[in-house]
C-alpha cells in the first residue's frame, strides 16, 4: 500500500530507520512511534512510494498571479484618494 502524503512517507522511513536499529526507537514520535507495529516491507513501501507533484501546487500559481494584479489593480485605484 502507498503513502498517501509526504508526511506518511517521512514517518514510515523513520520507524523503517528505528525498526532496523539505525535510530533509537526512543527518538520516534506520533505516527512514525505507531508505524513500529508494521512490517518492514510494509514500511519499505511506505517509504519508498513514488509521489507526483501535488496538483494543488500547479493551480494554486494562477490563483495567487491574478490575486496581485487584483491588489496591484485596486492600490492603483486608490493613489488618486491619496
Amino acid at each position: 500500500m502507498p503513502a498517501k502524503s509526504a508526511a506518511q512517507q517521512k514517518a514510515a522511513g523513520a520507524a523503517l530507520s528505528a525498526k532496523r536499529g539505525d535510530t533509537p526507537k526512543s527518538e520516534l514520535k506520533g505516527a512514525s512511534k505507531s508505524m513500529l507495529s508494521m512490517s518492514e516491507k510494509q514500511l519499505e513501501e511506505f517509504a519508498h512510494t513514488k509521489r507526483k507533484a501535488s496538483p494543488s501546487t500547479s493551480s494554486a500559481e494562477p490563483a495567487a498571479r491574478r490575486l496581485g494584479d487584483l491588489t496591484k489593480r485596486y492600490v492603483a485605484g486608490r493613489d488618486h484618494l491619496a
